[in-house]
């Protein structure tokens, strides 16, 4: 929801965003998720990457709020196994799956500046702007998003350590049904509804990105280590913009 002056207004009172975390901090997933549902209605959407474990979060959705528009941005660079991952899943549990491309393609992009991940973190900032941040901004605006539910977990990264069940980000209220799942967790979900995992699983892709960006690793390493776009383990769609990245989506001609 946008004020007359355009900042968007953030859909819950201070106070009852606290009331909600005190109520549904420890909750299970599924009350979170339909809490969420009643609570935002038809301003609730869903993200996923289709990246390894993501069937979790896609199954719980399709159980409790089924309509939720899932929000799949495609970079042109996935792996051929996400884009038939997705489409199984899709399939598999009737999604209502909305796919979001970068306004500029593949390339166009590299024709102009080459391959912007390989060049540094001012490289790596400006990939991640033009092919996920941009394309999720103008997904969430399109589909008028004032709730968003993300299957981050605390044990992934620093970042996601600090979260809360329920928090902002730009003004939309943001939903980790899963945020203190453990692995463990994750794989029995995922065998108990007999549910698959992404393809490269068995290759050794364990947090699966870009295919020019992503490597498999070994049990001993963290999972995220296997993402090398930059030094960040976070691609920005789950960090809040910064008021110069804000300004500039407002401004560009993506």
């Amino acid at each position: 929801m946008r004020t007359m002056e355009g900042a968007v207004e953030i859909p819950l009172a201070p106070s009852e965003l606290e009331r909600a975390n005190e109520a549904l901090g420890e909750a299970d997933a599924t009350e979170v998720i339909a809490w969420a549902a009643e609570r935002f209605g038809d301003g609730l959407v869903m993200s996923s990457s289709f990246g390894a474990h993501s069937a979790v979060m896609l199954h719980l959705v399709h159980r409790i709020a089924p309509k939720t528009p899932v929000i799949l941005i495609d970079t042109g660079y996935l792996f051929p196994e996400t884009y038939r991952f997705a489409d199984d899943l899709q399939r598999r549990l009737d999604l209502n799956l909305h796919v979001t491309t970068p306004a500029m393609t593949g390339a166009r992009q590299e024709a102009l500046f080459g391959n912007l991940w390989e060049q540094g973190e001012d490289g790596v900032k400006e990939y991640l702007r033009i092919n996920k941040v941009e394309p999720m901004q103008r997904a969430l605006e399109e589909l008028g998003a004032t709730a968003w539910l993300a299957g981050l977990r605390s044990n992934q990264t620093d970042h996601r350590a600090g979260l809360r069940r329920i928090g902002v980000q730009d003004g939309r209220i943001k939903v980790h049904p899963i945020l203190h799942w453990s692995s463990d967790e994750v794989a029995a979900y995922l065998d108990r509804h007999d549910l698959p995992v992404h393809p490269l699983v068995a290759e050794g892709y364990r947090s699966i990105g870009d295919h020019h960006s992503t490597l498999p690793t070994t049990p001993d390493m963290d999972p995220r280590d296997g993402r090398i776009l930059g030094k960040s383990r976070e691609c920005g769609l789950h960090l809040p913009m910064s008021e110069e990245v804000g300004k500039s989506f407002k401004s560009s001609g993506l």
